[in-house]
């Protein structure tokens, strides 16, 4: 089947019991023995596993992984919770090659906690991909691709990633949460695993808190990565899987939307006196717009954008839009602006006067409106 339909009907059937066509909230945190003691009905404890979050897996193996029927995927409480188990699956003295351009709570997670821990990471600019060839070590184990990137929007080529790992016996893992499996199939383009925030566009509705790790097929690495899903216990509710299957109902047609506004605001703010520069890869100037243009169906709905004057400047036009929210997250239906570089912190290798931009779902006049009265 196409990734609409998969995505429409959530991989769902009518519910044998009752025919209900939504799926029913399994909120039951333990379930009956058979009577010889086994679990025939494939449930023990909601910790290891509930039939809500079962759906959600099942759902986003099929989304990401088509219809080979060989990928697997594990649904954590949060983005960061699965990328943690990633990080964890490797071991103490195995080294990771990262963007120099990624979600800050990445780079915080693999310097202030795993790098204790023993795991060795290099930033690199993943957009030359010589520089993530010079990065690799006897010890390397993954890649870590983020494309397009947070916040700066740079453009990595998934293949290329792909292929320097396998050279190296490492693996090429994908943070795919900007792209989802609508725009972007890193599996496809030969990466082992895919890491999301679920929070952001597939849950699409900036109410429900997720993550997820979808492998393309299910090696000791996934199983090791399952282990730690269980012993940690950092999965979501069974409440949390519903609202996340019920955004993905709708993701095929949210995306095309996403992608059209941000469209149209790029256009805009590059054309703008009091702009200083755009960073989206959908405009023809943008350095990756090639590359994204080969492996992304549309240029996504995220991009950001300098003001001119500086940090000031850039904090006086977040201050002053009407329809924006000035928030923290993406990947809803109303638009967000934040500046990032204070959320990042001191270390933060964001220039000061950039303003990250989630374009939602309203209409791109009344958005580029907003952004006209804060620029003037």
């Amino acid at each position: 089947m196409n990734p609409e339909t998969i995505a429409a009907q959530a991989a769902h059937q009518p519910d044998p019991a009752t025919g209900a066509v939504a799926p029913p909230i399994y909120l039951s945190t333990t379930f009956e023995r058979d009577p010889d003691g086994d679990y025939s009905r494939g449930f023990v404890y909601s910790r290891s596993d509930n039939p809500n979050r079962h759906s959600l897996e099942n759902l986003l193996a099929l989304l990401e992984g088509g219809d080979s029927g060989e990928a697997v995927a594990a649904a954590f409480a949060s983005g960061s919770a699965a990328a943690g188990a990633v990080f964890q699956a490797l071991a103490p003295g195995d080294h990771i090659i990262a963007p120099d351009d990624c979600y800050h709570g990445i780079a915080h997670l693999l310097r202030q906690v795993f790098a204790p821990w023993g795991l060795r990471t290099s930033f690199v600019d993943m957009t030359d991909a010589d520089n993530v060839r010079h990065a690799v070590q006897p010890n390397t184990r993954m890649i870590w691709v983020e494309t397009p990137s947070n916040p700066q929007l740079k453009i990595t080529d998934i293949a290329k990633m792909a292929s320097i790992a396998q050279s190296a016996g490492a693996l090429c893992v994908c943070d795919n949460t900007w792209g989802t499996p609508v725009l972007q199939r890193p599996l496809a383009l030969g990466a082992d695993m895919v890491v999301h925030s679920t929070t952001k566009y597939l849950g699409g509705h900036e109410d429900v808190t997720g993550g997820a790790v979808v492998s393309a097929a299910d090696t000791d690495l996934f199983q090791r990565i399952r282990l730690i899903q269980n012993l940690h216990g950092a999965v979501p509710s069974p409440f949390d899987c519903w609202l996340t299957l019920r955004g993905i109902r709708t993701l095929h047609v949210r995306m095309p939307a996403h992608c059209a506004n941000a469209g149209r605001i790029a256009r805009f703010l590059h054309d703008h006196p009091n702009v200083a520069a755009v960073h989206y890869p959908g405009l023809p100037d943008h350095p990756g717009h090639a590359v994204a243009a080969g492996q992304m169906a549309d240029f996504g709905g995220m991009l950001s954008f300098q003001v001119a004057g500086g940090k000031d400047a850039a904090m006086r036009v977040a201050a002053n839009v009407r329809l924006f929210v000035r928030a923290t997250s993406l990947g809803g239906t109303q638009s967000l602006i934040e500046h990032r570089a204070s959320i990042e912190g001191p270390d933060s290798a964001t220039p000061d006067d950039l303003l990250r931009v989630s374009v939602g779902l309203e209409h791109p006049d009344d958005l580029i409106a907003d952004l006209a009265h804060a620029l003037d």
